[in-house]
């Protein structure tokens, strides 16, 4: 409110440049000088700190695989109905699949930076750039689509292949009328609910120097190098809970199953852009950055009773170095001398990253999900900013 009340109180041709996030972003403050500016904002030329606020909105890869979870039927684990141990009963409809999440969203965020500029135009600088979670949901009931029960209900019941379990996830008794409580043990055979979701953060921040290159009246070439830290959380999480004929079930009837990927990736940065200006107030940038990144990739899954009892864990580390490429274009104003605005769009690939091709490991003694090579991650969107320069 105050840049624009200053912006009509008395405009000024001021140019500065302010670039942040995936391009390694900063202010410089403008190329020419305007008449009195009321804001407390620096003036041509000089020295001193800046800090600028941008809102993001981005979507990224949703990084999992195809795996089918649960499908429709029960297993017959002693054969009192078929004859056969272990042959499935129903018409095995596919129930859970990250497949079935639907389309990707898109999440809101935020980058924040400060630094300080030199006066022969260099500048040391920091950023953060933060995206708030994106959730992905799927459950299934005993209701199957368009009613499709079958007479013996048997598609009513919902069932995933975990084995080796202890007899503390049995389950409860009684569970399909007339059936043996034996022939579908396990809270995962001829369950009642299903419930799976799917979470995925970034986090960014850089720390570095940006130094000109070239420039003119009319345009700019520029240049920066630093240190990068990025971070991909992802959470894949699985609930099964089972009921007997009369619909009862407690904490020891209902299963959680998680899964967590984090990928802490740490390198050194080097950066270009180039800003033209290209009308009175109005300048186009393009900025490229390229990073090294070492990738500290934590892998871990659990298995827990809902009331807490009972649990089996497992984990691992593996490191990689994963390539990072960005660009960003961005469209400027500079209302007032020391005051910058931006718009623009921005793109951030990743290269080697990890995934979860099979999230769940159905072997409850040794769990080991299917993580699997990801050759090529984006994330891309847009952005608007405002920067200061003190």
């Amino acid at each position: 409110m105050l840049a624009v009340a200053a912006f009509l109180a008395g405009p000024s041709t001021a140019k500065a440049q302010f670039t942040s996030g995936a391009e390694s972003g900063g202010f410089d403050p403008p190329l020419n000088s305007g008449p009195l500016n009321v804001l407390p904002t620096g003036q041509s030329g000089d020295a001193g700190f800046y800090t600028g606020f941008e809102f993001v909105m981005l979507t990224q890869t949703r990084a999992i695989g195809n795996q089918t979870i649960a499908t429709r039927g029960f297993y017959d684990f002693g054969g009192t109905i078929t004859g056969t141990p272990g042959a499935f009963i129903g018409d095995g409809n596919v129930a859970l699949n990250p497949d079935l999440f639907g389309r990707r969203t898109w999440q809101p965020g935020f980058n924040l930076e400060i630094g300080y500029r030199f006066e022969d135009g260099t500048r040391v600088f920091a950023n953060y750039l933060q995206l708030y979670d994106a959730h992905y949901y799927l459950g299934a009931t005993s209701i199957p689509p368009y009613f499709d029960t079958r007479t013996d209900l048997a598609n009513t019941f919902l069932s995933a292949p975990v084995f080796n379990f202890n007899s503390q996830f049995a389950g409860p008794t009684n569970k399909v009328n007339g059936v043996p409580s034996l022939d579908n043990t396990g809270v995962w055979n001829a369950a009642s609910q299903m419930d799976m979701k799917f979470t995925q953060r970034y986090q960014q921040a850089q720390a570095g120097l940006r130094m000109p290159v070239l420039q003119s009246e009319y345009s700019r070439v520029y240049g920066a190098a630093g240190f990068q830290f990025s971070w991909f959380f992802e959470r894949f999480f699985w609930r099964s809970m089972a009921q007997d004929v009369n619909g009862n079930a407690d904490g020891n009837d209902a299963a959680r199953y998680t899964n967590t990927l984090s990928q802490r990736m740490y390198g050194p940065f080097l950066g270009c852009g180039h800003e033209i200006f290209v009308a009175n107030q109005f300048s186009v940038s393009l900025d490229l950055t390229g990073a090294l990144l070492l990738a500290v990739q934590k892998q871990r899954a659990k298995y827990i009773l809902e009331d807490q009892t009972s649990q089996t864990k497992w984990g691992r580390e593996e490191f990689s170095l994963v390539p990072n490429a960005n660009a960003a274009i961005n469209l400027w104003w500079y209302p007032v001398e020391g005051v910058q605005m931006r718009v623009g769009y921005q793109a951030m690939t990743f290269y080697n990253t990890q995934y979860m091709r099979d999230p769940v490991g159905f072997n409850f003694g040794n769990i080991q999900p299917g993580y699997y090579t990801k050759y090529f991650r984006l994330l891309h969107g847009f952005n608007v900013g405002i920067g200061f320069f003190f």
